[in-house]
């Protein structure tokens, strides 16, 4: 048997360290939806640990809850993050795609009898 310490699985770093004790993102917050993607320019080496994992992960893009589970941080910390990244030029946002506003059922009904005619 091996005397191996259990790996962490979290951090031990509490979220309110990681974002320098701010709670929101200090404007309007990203959506769980919403996607990013890092920006190809020159990263900082100043910048902390979470704010380079979230930039390593983010070279396609990925919604703000992707990237909240590649790090394992919440979304609210994760928002945080992303709007320091933001407002610092190192990524670019997309905003979610609305819903549609209504959907033409007529066209959804011929679509289920057409495919229906096929089975």
């Amino acid at each position: 048997m091996t005397d191996r310490p259990e790996e962490r699985t979290t951090s031990a770093v509490r979220p309110y360290v990681i974002t320098g004790g701010r709670a929101d993102a200090g404007g309007e917050p990203l959506s769980w939806e919403s996607l990013v993607m890092a920006a190809d320019v020159a990263v900082p080496p100043s910048l902390q640990p979470e704010h380079r994992m979230i930039l390593t992960h983010c070279q396609g893009l990925l919604s703000v809850a992707e990237v909240a589970a590649h790090i394992g941080q919440s979304a609210p910390v994760v928002q945080v993050l992303l709007s320091d990244l933001l407002e610092w030029g190192l990524i670019v946002s997309r905003p979610p795609i609305p819903a549609a506003e209504r959907t033409d059922l007529s066209i959804l009904r011929k679509v289920l009898h057409g495919l229906e005619s096929r089975l």
